[in-house]
């Protein structure tokens, strides 16, 4: 196979699976949970992301909120000892301090609500995936249990289909043994018969037997009539004859 040819088998391949894959309900639902799970995952880094920020501004705020109150102090000290000045300033750079504060005070609140809310859509995500996650996997198993039904009831089927042809050919067989056995009966009947000719003797045997029959019965009937004529018993017939090579054949 050409390298092109592999390549095409490879990517065929490939778009077989992709397909059964796309039909397949089961890799839908899997794919389903994992866009829930990322989407769970996300929410949850929103949450940790939204704590950070919101324990950064109650810091901060912390921090603001100890300055106002050393500027609260040192007010007071500066007119303790007659800095009216200072005193000022001080009162001028707290006054800023708690807008300051008073903006912290806000994001964390608006923060505080935001985490809050994601926690809850995170409660309600959780749940909705551990039931999704129950579901999917009652579905997947029910489509197993469907999937491994009908391939045994394709097995079957598929043995069904074997079973028959089976039943054909031993039909066939039995067809062709008895056809067999009707042959050798007939053939049993002709050789009984003599009805098959002998193809390895010489042309025109036969006649040659039946001649040769027909002559025996002109010798025997030859000898026949001429003891009618001698009554009496021979030279021959007494045991005078001499060996077995002396007996003359028919004639």
């Amino acid at each position: 196979m050409s390298n092109t040819g592999r390549l095409k088998a490879i990517m065929q391949g490939k778009a077989a699976r992709a397909i059964d894959r796309m039909d397949d309900p089961r890799d839908a639902l899997d794919d389903t949970y994992d866009r829930e799970a990322e989407m769970l995952q996300q929410v949850r880094r929103g949450i940790a992301d939204i704590a950070t920020a919101r324990k950064r501004v109650e810091l901060q705020g912390q921090e603001e909120g100890a300055r106002y109150a050393r500027l609260g102090e040192q007010a007071r000290e500066a007119i303790v000892q007659g800095r009216e000045d200072l005193a000022r300033i001080a009162l001028e750079r707290r006054t800023s301090v708690a807008g300051q504060v008073a903006t912290l005070r806000v994001q964390f609140e608006g923060l505080e609500r935001q985490q809050t809310r994601l926690q809850e859509t995170e409660q309600r995500l959780r749940e909705r995936l551990a039931a999704f996650r129950i579901e999917k996997e009652t579905i997947k198993a029910s489509y197993a249990a469907s999937a491994a039904q009908v391939r045994v009831n394709e097995a079957v089927a598929g043995i069904s289909g074997q079973f028959d042809q089976a039943a054909a050919r031993l039909d066939h067989t039995r067809e062709r043994i008895a056809q067999m056995q009707a042959r050798a009966a007939a053939t049993d009947e002709l050789l009984a018969t003599n009805g098959i000719p002998d193809v390895t003797g010489r042309p025109d045997a036969d006649l040659d037997r039946q001649l040769g029959s027909t002559t025996d019965r002109a010798a025997i009937d030859r000898e026949l009539a001429a003891l009618r004529e001698r009554p009496g018993i021979d030279g021959d017939a007494r045991g005078g004859a001499g060996s077995w090579l002396e007996i003359d054949g028919p004639r």
